[in-house]
């Protein structure tokens, strides 16, 4: 060994430390969103599945409806023609309304099948229609007119509009329904119906 020659003194350990702060630095990913705002958008989304599917339910619903308050009509105007019968003075308007309660008769009897074909059952009908199409309101005005003694002429009124009403219905479902037996029963129904209510509505104009 050259005596001239220095020791030569050992390197002190790098340090972690000292590597991790020359290392290049590895950006950190953030996520574009907060937990906070994610679980925000997750609460809306589950809201927005929550609404379609009440939209589809009640679109399903909502298609049997007319359906429904048809066969209602029907029946609650039977009770209004049924109690008529021996409260009417008129001989034309006893035998319109004779001649209506006929018709009420077969045409609730014969609807129920092509009804049935939609899965509505005439006889299972929904409270919230059943309800709604209610003849009660109608009773009423029947019975102050009776005691008013003008009986005829508000019944011949009220029914000529309800026989309008049940008139419009059928044509509205006969428009919207892909059922064929259910249209033609309609087609005939409200054809065959026109004329009556024609006939209340010219006994009440040319009695008011």
């Amino acid at each position: 060994m050259d005596p001239n020659q220095q020791p030569t003194q050992p390197q002190p350990p790098v340090s972690i430390d000292y590597l991790n702060q020359i290392a290049p630095q590895v950006p950190v990913r953030k996520l574009p969103f907060t937990k906070t705002q994610m679980i925000i958008f997750g609460i809306l989304a589950a809201a927005l599945i929550i609404v379609l599917i009440f939209a589809v339910v009640l679109n399903g619903s909502g298609s049997k409806k007319p359906t429904q308050q048809l066969a209602a009509r029907l029946q609650t105007t039977q009770v209004i023609v049924v109690d008529a019968k021996t409260k009417l003075k008129s001989s034309q308007l006893r035998a319109l309304n004779s001649n209506l309660d006929i018709y009420l008769t077969n045409t609730t009897r014969d609807i129920a099948a092509p009804l049935l074909k939609d899965k509505v059952d005439v006889a299972k009908l929904d409270a919230s229609v059943v309800s709604s199409e209610s003849a009660e309101d109608v009773s009423l005005r029947l019975e102050d007119a009776r005691l008013n003694a003008i009986y005829d002429r508000t019944y011949a009124r009220e029914i000529a509009y309800r026989l309008e009403t049940i008139v419009s219905l059928m044509r509205q479902i006969y428009e919207s329904t892909n059922n064929n037996d259910l249209k033609t029963f309609l087609d005939n129904a409200f054809t065959n119906l026109e004329p009556t209510q024609k006939a209340f509505e010219d006994f009440n104009e040319a009695n008011a």
